[in-house]
């Protein structure tokens, strides 16, 4: 497979989907591992707790690395997942364009942002960010059927 991110953002265009899902798994790999090992671990702790229902520690966990690491785009990414889990959808967003400022080709950050602007009833800007994310991976058939339902919703 492709060695540098731009390798896989060009393997995200393939034709091939075992080739677009192995560029995925590792775009994400590259993103979670950004500081190494103890940029993985708190991730994985964060994780832990929510995965255990103790989102204020997790919530905790999160926003003590975005204030240590700032330039860290995933930890940014996993506290507005969180956020939109709990319907905090202006964090969220928040959230989201950090990631994005980061790195502009975060699909993850894109969708949720789109998912974010979506549950605000903001269809337009909801629309225009699933297709930002369809720039990046264009095979996405979520991005593709959620620009429809929001479309829907316009008129």
């Amino acid at each position: 497979m492709a060695e540098t991110p731009q390798d896989l953002l060009t393997a995200l265009q393939d034709p091939d989907e075992a080739v677009r899902a192995e560029a995925t798994q590792e775009l994400w790999q590259h993103w979670f591992t950004q500081k190494g090992a103890w940029g993985l671990a708190q991730l994985s702790r964060a994780q832990t707790h929510w995965e255990a229902g103790e989102l204020d520690q997790a919530e905790k966990v999160l926003t003590n690395l975005v204030q240590d690491q700032p330039d860290f785009a995933e930890a940014w990414n996993r506290r507005a997942v969180l956020y939109y889990l709990q319907g905090q959808y202006p964090s969220a967003l928040h959230d989201c364009e950090r990631v994005l400022a980061l790195v502009p080709v975060h699909f993850g950050a894109l969708h949720g942002q789109g998912l974010c602007y979506a549950a605000l009833g903001e269809y337009a800007l909801a629309i225009q960010s699933f297709r930002r994310a369809l720039t990046v991976q264009p095979h996405a058939l979520v991005n593709q059927k959620l620009i429809l339902e929001c479309t829907a919703l316009l008129s």
